[in-house]
């Protein structure tokens, strides 16, 4: 029987297998309704702007994504858990121009839900890191 810490990383790892093939909609159903994002210097982005932010990406020319999600500390308490990650993500545009890759750390805040880890609350502090991939 896998434990909790094994179920909060499959949610990760099944967010960033579909983030980098633009299944949209399997990374809604790993959400609560009520989720939450903050990133620096941009408004508090719910889960319907990140959906319509998520499809208009993916459709037409969308950029190739690819990431790495290094889990440091996963904490559960109930129905209620915490993790903290250093996140590496690399964006090409599509017309073959240059990557830009973003790192730093995220805080995410997961609800277990009819018995499955969801994503409530996720603040990341990603930064450039340079040009080039």
């Amino acid at each position: 029987m896998q434990s909790d810490e094994d179920r909060i990383r499959d949610v990760v790892s099944t967010w960033m297998q579909a983030t980098k093939t633009h299944d949209v909609q399997a990374i809604l159903q790993l959400m609560t309704d009520d989720a939450v994002f903050l990133v620096p210097g941009k408004p508090v982005m719910r889960k319907a702007d990140f959906a319509a932010a998520a499809r208009a990406q993916a459709s037409g020319k969308a950029p190739e994504f690819d990431g790495r999600s290094d889990i440091q500390e996963i904490q559960v308490s109930g129905d209620w858990a915490f993790m903290w990650s250093k996140l590496t993500v690399v964006s090409k545009p599509p017309d073959g121009g240059k990557s830009v890759t973003r790192s730093g750390h995220t805080l995410t805040v997961f609800r277990r839900e009819a018995g499955r880890w969801l994503l409530a609350r996720d603040a990341n502090l990603l930064a450039p890191v340079g040009e080039g991939g």
